[in-house]
């Protein structure tokens, strides 16, 4: 008799979190991607079905993040022929820079694991989740990948060894994330970044993150205030996000702590100290974006320490 299917949830992600772009990012509780591995019918790893995408994600293994991840592990594993065939449910907007690809890649990596029972820890499995979301770019950061699998908040001291450390989370800090309905394809936007930057903003962003981490580590609200500012990517990605800036300005006002882009965009996000803040934050936004009759969905999340995990 053939074992029953197995489904996995993995969570969008924000990455960047406005200090640390490539190299920092933290699992959000909701939304996030399902994948759902059972037995094949065929030599490999197959695909099923793949709901919620309007037909964009490609059924194409070669190509799909879910699955050129979960082949991944088959072939470390000596499994590549194995019969399985894999479900990807899409239950997050593509393209919002919340991590879709990411999601993908993890969810269908952790259930072949979890399916075949490797026993394999999440830090062991991010090598070939990264195999499937670096199928949308060569190089591409870990950021949402990791936070993704692993949960929490994460800083990636590189992108090639996948060296990490989870921040600790001070008590009360939840995150509004704010997703105008325009789509903002990540490749595109990293090519429009400057190769150059002035050295007095380095310096400052430098001095921003460790204070960021500081304040992470001590539960400093005030000096996590001050130092998630941005002044390295967001001007140059703030234009193609509508009412950035008056969003920016509202959100401070409702008691945010600070307020960015997520990823490339054109999600949002601010951490907030309170979840009546985090509240306030939402409750803004949607008066803000109705009275401009734009679409937008928001999300209200404690930073998730999880990661993916199995239903």
């Amino acid at each position: 008799m053939a074992r029953p299917g197995l489904k996995v949830f993995a969570p969008a992600t924000v990455s960047n979190v406005a200090v640390g772009f490539d190299i920092l990012g933290f699992a959000l509780e909701q939304p996030g991607d399902e994948v759902i591995v059972r037995e094949g019918s065929s030599p490999g790893l197959t695909i099923g079905e793949i709901q919620g995408s309007g037909g964009r994600i490609t059924t194409d293994v070669t190509l799909n993040t879910a699955t050129v991840a979960g082949q991944a592990l088959l072939d470390f594993l000596g499994e590549g022929s194995r019969p399985l065939q894999m479900d990807i449910h899409k239950k997050m907007p593509i393209g919002s820079g919340m991590g879709s690809s990411a999601a993908s890649a993890v969810a269908g990596v952790f259930a072949v694991s979890e399916f075949l029972r490797t026993g394999m820890s999440k830090s062991e499995l991010l090598p070939f989740a990264m195999k499937g979301e670096r199928i949308n770019g060569v190089g591409l950061p870990a950021d949402n990948v990791a936070a993704s699998l692993l949960g929490g908040m994460i800083l990636l001291r590189d992108n090639v060894s996948f060296d990490y450390k989870k921040l600790p989370i001070p008590a009360g800090l939840y995150a509004a994330v704010v997703h105008p309905h325009v789509e903002i394809i990540t490749s595109t936007s990293r090519q429009a970044l400057s190769p150059t930057l002035a050295l007095h903003d380095v310096i400052r962003q430098t001095g921003n993150l460790a204070s960021f981490i500081a304040g992470m580590y001590t539960s400093d609200f005030e000096l996590i205030g001050k130092a998630l500012r941005d002044v390295l990517i967001e001007p140059q990605r703030a234009s193609a996000i509508p009412l950035f800036y008056e969003m920016q300005e509202r959100a401070m006002e409702a008691g945010a702590l600070g307020f960015s882009i997520s990823g490339a965009g054109p999600a949002m996000f601010a951490l907030c100290d309170s979840s009546i803040k985090a509240e306030r934050v939402i409750e803004s936004a949607h008066a803000l974006y109705a009275s401009n009759k734009q679409a937008i969905t928001t999300y209200l999340s404690r930073i998730n320490h999880e990661g993916v995990r199995r239903f």
